[in-house]
């Protein structure tokens, strides 16, 4: 079944599908309904499930502002999130043909936590915008500024007559390490109680996710996926080498930069509705190639497999502690980091 494919056109586009990714998907699909079920049962009022589809469809269902207003918009947020920071993570780990690179690498986590940083600093209270600079700006709209302004340095940096994985790579963990000690360097400056409050939105977060959290993820996957769909190709004939993707007829420096540019914004806005979720861009793709058994992740896929990431991990945050609920980024962290071990022993095992 790993072999299998069926040819499938639209609008004068055609892929090869293969029949194993399409049950891996489907699979992922019903995981994620199931967990973000269970997470919508769960909380100060105990539902069943029964209470769950009441109170969502009937708007009279005395459950239908705790479901509605409260626990689906954090859901919905927790899967798309996963889902954005998944996509991105696989089309910058095919581009840099490293599992190990990530939106990390690109500054865009990294730039968004330390504008969010600066403007609480600033302002003096993170849930105000930043008095006397940018007093328009939510943390929300600064932690998209933050992420799209790391991107364009590391992008800058790279770019050498055309954009290098490896160097990309290289100059994004500078990059990175430079925003990271900035980052603490404001945290120690600014007082502790604001800090405090900054460094639960650092972790990464789904406490208190509501509509207006939900409506820009939904949006750039909306626009998004299509798109870096439509660049499968492309992106297939990246994983070579430059004088081969030549030889193929693929514009590599303009390919290059549109799907990084479809990565920065799907991983940006993802940390802005959600804080910077860690490890999912870099574990969700390389589990969906392990299931898929493809040469390089898959994109469709892999955003289903960052959803259940993202969605499980809401899950044991709101349950192994109770009633204390851990920041979604932590527990992503703790799964994270064995794996991230894990393909460092592999890699080094290959190269040997």
């Amino acid at each position: 079944m790993s072999t299998t494919t069926v040819p499938l056109r639209v609008a004068g586009f055609s892929w090869q599908v293969r029949l194993r990714g399409v049950a891996v998907t489907l699979g992922g699909l019903a995981l994620l309904i199931l967990l973000m079920a269970l997470n919508m049962r769960i909380g100060d009022l105990p539902m069943s499930l029964a209470d769950v589809l009441r109170g969502t469809f009937d708007a009279a269902d005395p459950g239908h502002f705790v479901v509605m207003d409260l626990r689906l918009p954090r859901a919905l947020t927790g899967a798309l999130v996963g889902a954005a920071l998944a996509l991105s993570g696989a089309i910058i780990q095919s581009i840099a043909r490293n599992p190990l690179a990530s939106p990390e690498i690109l500054g865009v986590t990294t730039g968004a936590s330390v504008t969010v940083v600066a403007g609480v600093v600033l302002s003096g209270s993170v849930h105000g915008g930043v008095s006397g600079l940018m007093p328009t700006l939510g943390i929300p709209a600064l932690a998209l500024l933050g992420g799209l302004l790391g991107a364009m340095i590391v992008y800058g940096l790279a770019w050498r007559r055309g954009l290098d994985g490896y160097r990309l790579v290289l100059v994004g963990i500078g990059v990175a390490a430079v925003f990271t000690n900035v980052k603490y360097w404001l945290l120690t400056v600014g007082d502790v109680n604001d800090t405090g409050q900054a460094m639960t939105w650092i972790s990464g977060s789904l406490n208190g996710r509501g509509w207006e959290h939900v409506q820009p993820v939904a949006l750039a996957l909306v626009v998004l996926v299509p798109l870096t769909l439509l660049g499968t190709r492309s992106l297939n004939a990246l994983r070579f080498n430059d004088d081969t993707v030549t030889a193929l007829g693929v514009r590599m420096n303009l390919s290059r930069a549109l799907m990084v540019l479809g990565a920065v914004l799907l991983a940006a806005v993802a940390t802005a509705s959600a804080g910077p979720v860690a490890f999912v861009a870099l574990a969700a793709p390389q589990i969906a190639l392990r299931l898929i058994r493809c040469a390089q992740p898959p994109l469709l896929s892999s955003a289903i497999v960052g959803a259940v990431l993202t969605a499980g991990a809401d899950l044991i945050a709101r349950t192994l502690f109770s009633p204390i609920e851990l920041p979604v980024g932590v527990v992503t962290a703790v799964l994270g980091a064995p794996y991230l071990i894990y393909l460092l022993i592999r890699i080094r095992r290959g190269r040997t």
